[in-house]
């Protein structure tokens, strides 16, 4: 992807704020010139207009980060007061800009999450250097670490569980002893659960495998081809949470259509949803299996269930949660009164 830096500039919006139970979800278009989303663009752009567009509907609030040229199709679909040009050099939010929303927590953001050559490390520094910017000058607060690890590979029900995969690890060259030990005193985390990941190499992140909905109370997907994998990620969660309550949703996985092999499909994981205090943005992949999915969700949580169509970004290997940034509290209020106030 081209290195373009930060464009601070931001177009005029009336004043926007949150409800005490809104969550702020922000999200990053491509960059006009970036060849790598070229041929994704206009996929991508529905995707956003279709999610924000939810979002608002349901009460939350949205901020689209776009660039000066792309700024003006998203103020057509969904309102110049949604939209911010403040271009990030990727579009997976969720991964390196800040995880845990009750206490924001910034990892750094791994070689894997660029394609994991032998100059990834340095282009995902490049990628999370722009956030850091953007994000000190709105004054937001997080814990910052030099542990790395993706936003997509932190996992938490905001009453201190937590489930992260075993890349990171391998990561940072710890133990899980060491690894629990030092995430503990970081975050404030409680229980920690330590799990492989469903496929290993690339990304390796817990939200393609498991999705809390409650506290102590999380989804994950059916593995009927592979009972001892089941059967170990089970032990694992546990293990790590006490009395925790898990709860199988169906899986049609179907990586037949990969934009990128280094970062495989999402399509048919519905534990890529966005779970919010009083949402889940659900994703559906326009196949027969979604109804079943929504019936599986609806059935254990009060939240209200929002589908959300993914299927036209699921093959790049990620989609609902992978793009969103969370904010809730003072950093939601920080960075939209720092929208506010730029104009």
């Amino acid at each position: 992807m081209k290195n373009l830096f930060l464009t601070m500039s931001m177009a005029i919006i009336p004043m926007i704020s949150l409800t005490a139970k809104a969550e702020l979800i922000v999200l990053a278009s491509p960059q006009s010139e970036d060849t790598y989303y070229a041929k994704m663009v206009d996929d991508i752009f529905d995707f956003h207009i279709n999610y924000a567009k939810q979002i608002i509907k349901n009460g939350d609030k949205v901020l689209i980060l776009t660039d000066k040229y792309l700024y003006p199709d998203y103020v057509k679909a969904i309102g110049q007061n949604h939209v911010v040009i403040a271009p990030m050099q990727d579009i997976w939010m969720r991964d390196f800009s800040s995880a845990n929303p009750d206490q924001p927590t910034l990892f750094r953001y791994t070689a894997a999450g660029q394609g994991g050559t032998k100059k990834a490390q340095a282009i995902s520094d490049d990628v999370q250097s722009d956030f850091k910017l953007y994000s000190q000058k709105a004054g937001l607060k997080f814990i910052q670490t030099q542990l790395l690890n993706d936003g997509g590979n932190w996992v938490e029900d905001g009453f201190g569980n937590v489930v992260i995969s075993t890349k990171f690890l391998s990561d940072n060259r710890l133990s899980e002893k060491v690894a629990r030990e030092k995430l503990i005193a970081l975050t404030n985390a409680k229980h920690i659960a330590f799990i492989d990941a469903d496929e290993q190499g690339g990304l390796e992140h817990a939200d393609g495998v498991v999705s809390f909905i409650d506290q102590n109370t999380l989804v994950m997907n059916t593995y009927p081809e592979d009972p001892d994998y089941t059967k170990k990620l089970k032990a694992d969660l546990i293990r790590g949470i006490p009395n925790i309550k898990i709860h199988e949703i169906i899986t049609p996985y179907d990586g037949s259509q990969i934009y990128d092999k280094k970062f495989g499909s999402a399509c048919g994981l519905y534990t890529n949803m966005l779970v919010t205090p009083e949402h889940i943005y659900f994703p559906q992949f326009g196949i027969k299996e979604d109804s079943v999915a929504l019936q599986q969700i609806r059935a254990i949580t009060k939240r209200k269930v929002i589908p959300v169509q993914s299927n036209h970004v699921c093959h790049m290997g990620g989609g609902v949660r992978c793009m969103s940034w969370q904010l809730r509290g003072e950093n939601a209020e920080l960075l939209l009164n720092y929208v506010n106030k730029k104009h």
